[in-house]
């Protein structure tokens, strides 16, 4: 019987502590993010300590936008092509999901923590993308940044 109120308890701490994401919040997510690493359904990680390209994010005020891949360059500009997916962000109860679309497949993730610099989706695997706020490459003679 204990063990049973120790389960309970440990559970609602869970559910207490998950993030309450508000349509306000989906404004943070526009820009560039760089993924961290993805967590496993098994409980693994894989950490990207370097990253050839970001994520860009372009998201209206009506929930409807873009995700494109671009490819950061030292002087500050990015690579990128015409390549994009739409998405639409759809509140679901206590959750939020951003239902992808492009000419060959249709996906949802569900976004599970935001920040100013964090963010982190789930797909339909139960992996775990976390992703960090980036910002252009600025590298001027002798590795020096610029400001």
């Amino acid at each position: 019987m204990k063990n049973i109120f120790k389960l309970l308890f440990v559970s609602l701490l869970f559910i207490s502590c998950q993030q309450k994401i508000k349509p306000s919040d989906i404004a943070t997510i526009n820009g560039y993010w760089e993924i961290e690493k993805v967590v496993f359904d098994q409980g693994k990680d894989k950490d990207y300590t370097i990253n050839e390209s970001y994520d860009y994010f372009k998201i209206a005020k009506n929930n409807v936008g873009i995700r494109k891949k671009v490819m950061p360059q030292l002087d500050g500009t990015f690579i990128v092509n015409d390549t994009y997916e739409n998405l639409k962000i759809r509140f679901d109860k206590d959750k939020v999901f951003f239902d992808y679309v492009t000419p060959y497949a249709k996906w949802s993730e569900e976004l599970i923590a935001i920040s100013k610099d964090k963010l982190v989706f789930k797909n339909a695997e139960n992996k775990e993308y976390h992703y960090k706020k980036a910002s252009p490459i600025h590298i001027l003679d002798n590795g020096k940044k610029t400001k």
